[in-house]
């Protein structure tokens, strides 16, 4: 099954898949929009909704049994470590989400995806509905799993990877097109994917999509170097994919697409813990390198020099007009060895 499409019913290929084989799935169902009429834009051109009849359901009963139904099965092939995203709008996230924890799902997160070139409202009777939800969830409720947090953080300009994730819709020349018409009408763009497999999962992770499309999501973990199934019944979609699939360039195998150490920072120090722990001493004299000046050390943890007061950072820098490190800019006196040694021996000790 690895790296193929397989053709078919999404529940019943689940269910002949091997028990907890699966790393990650990402599934993008039906949303079940139930859309009554046509609408148009104020040019009277047709929009181009959703109105395929795999989208179509018997009543909100037939679509909630159909949930469970995919979700379970989608559990059954998890590795007791792993997770499942599941997008959606608000036509059904919340009966999707419900579902999920009906199926002993524990949500991790919500992701909002703010799709910054969204379709207006044409009618203009309700706000501009311009982001989508995802929900992700580990298998089994604290579990290990893979989240590379570092890696997030380091694409994130160091900084924590928030949960509203502002990518554009599929368009331009990443739509694909068929007889001069969309060949699929819900693609999403590679970039929502992409996001999607660096943060949750590892280069030879095996990711399944159960709702395959024209395989945005093969084509990804294919550039990823993830392992990758697809389930999709309809054939059209699946030979779009196939074609698309073959024609990707997986990322070498020497440059990472991100290489963080995924090795914590050191925690921050206090420079009072120093004071706290004994390692220096209130009135104590700490020497500023390369300079003439000593300040000495207060119950606060701030320097007094001539007056002047302030962190070990702060005066510093206004001492020698330029921004500085405080740990390896004061030194103070080792009763030891009588040497002067920086204040970040100090701090590794703590």
């Amino acid at each position: 099954m690895i790296d193929s499409i397989l053709q078919g019913d999404c529940i019943e290929i689940l269910n002949t898949l091997p028990k907890k084989s699966v790393d990650m799935v990402f599934a993008d169902p039906p949303y079940n929009m139930q859309l009554n009429g046509n609408l148009y834009r104020p040019n009277l051109t047709k929009v181009d909704a959703v109105d395929d009849d795999w989208d179509k359901f018997d009543s909100m009963q037939a679509y909630d049994e159909f949930t469970r139904r995919w979700l379970t099965a989608c559990r059954r092939v998890l590795k007791d470590t792993g997770t499942l995203w599941v997008i959606g709008s608000y036509h059904n996230i919340y009966r999707v989400g419900a579902a999920l924890l009906d199926t002993n799902y524990w949500i991790l997160n919500e992701i909002v995806w703010n799709r910054v070139n969204a379709m207006p409202n044409f009618n203009g009777t309700r706000f501009n509905h311009t982001h989508e939800t995802l929900i992700w969830a580990q298998k089994k409720r604290g579990a290990r799993y893979t989240f590379n947090y570092h890696a997030m953080k380091n694409a994130n300009e160091d900084r924590q990877m928030r949960s509203v994730w502002e990518i554009p819709i599929c368009s331009g020349n990443e739509r694909i097109m068929f007889n001069g018409e969309k060949a699929h009408t819900t693609q999403k763009p590679e970039a929502l994917l992409y996001r999607v497999l660096v943060s949750s999962t590892k280069p030879g992770d095996v990711v399944l999509d159960p709702f395959f499309g024209t395989g945005t999501t093969g084509a990804v973990a294919k550039r990823l170097r993830r392992h990758w199934v697809g389930i999709e019944r309809d054939a059209h979609y699946a030979t779009i994919a196939r074609q698309r699939i073959d024609a990707v360039q997986a990322d070498t195998d020497d440059i990472p697409l991100y290489q963080p150490s995924n090795k914590p920072k050191p925690k921050r120090v206090a420079f009072i813990r120093l004071l706290e722990e004994g390692f220096l001493r209130v009135g104590q004299s700490l020497h500023l390198a390369n300079t003439e000046i000593y300040a000495q050390i207060t119950a606060d943890g701030s320097l007094l020099y001539n007056g002047e007061r302030g962190s070990i950072h702060q005066l510093s820098s206004k001492l020698l007009d330029a921004p500085c490190n405080g740990w390896t800019q004061w030194l103070y006196l080792d009763s030891t060895s009588g040497q002067w040694q920086t204040l970040d021996t100090l701090r590794q000790k703590v």
